[in-house]
């Protein structure tokens, strides 16, 4: 599927120093203020390339719960569908304004682990995705460092595993 009049990029900045979890670079532990996350803005343009996943009223309500640096918003008639049934309804998740950050924060870092999570899942959706996903997103603004979770405050109910 493709989103167009919407762009990605690495503008969803949570604050390492202030939420429920922190990380630490692995190599020294200096912890980084800030980490960049994916984020979905309106923009012209084809849109960036991705999956739509059926999910039951309670698993959006979920989804809800563990995407709390975003708000849920409706899509419905935007996405472009290349295969499959079309959908009753469709949502995306947008970085919430205290959340956005049109360029990145001083210190600001993109955690290994989630970009290697992000392009394994570009990869799986078959020939050519990974290089879309990089196409329409364009590269890391900020470095991509590895790191460990030091600090674990997550609430109970925010799957972690999706």
């Amino acid at each position: 599927m493709a989103a167009p009049g919407w762009r990605r990029r690495w503008s969803q900045a949570r604050d390492n120093l202030a939420s429920e979890k922190t990380f630490a670079l692995a190599d020294g532990g200096a912890v980084p203020p800030y980490c960049l996350g994916l984020n979905l803005e309106r923009a012209a343009g084809a849109g960036p390339n991705g999956v739509l996943i059926e999910v039951s009223e309670a698993e959006l309500e979920r989804l809800d719960t563990r995407e709390i640096r975003y708000d849920r918003v409706e899509v419905t008639g935007e996405i472009a569908i290349e295969e499959g049934p079309p959908f009753d309804r469709t949502f995306s998740f947008v970085a919430k304004p205290e959340n956005f950050a049109a360029s990145p924060p001083p210190g600001a870092v993109i955690l290994a682990s989630y970009a290697r999570a992000v392009e394994a899942a570009f990869e799986a959706l078959g020939s050519g995705q990974l290089d879309l996903f990089h196409e329409t997103t364009g590269p890391y603004p900020v470095d991509v460092i590895e790191c460990v979770l030091v600090r674990d405050e997550i609430s109970a109910g925010n799957p972690r595993e999706w």
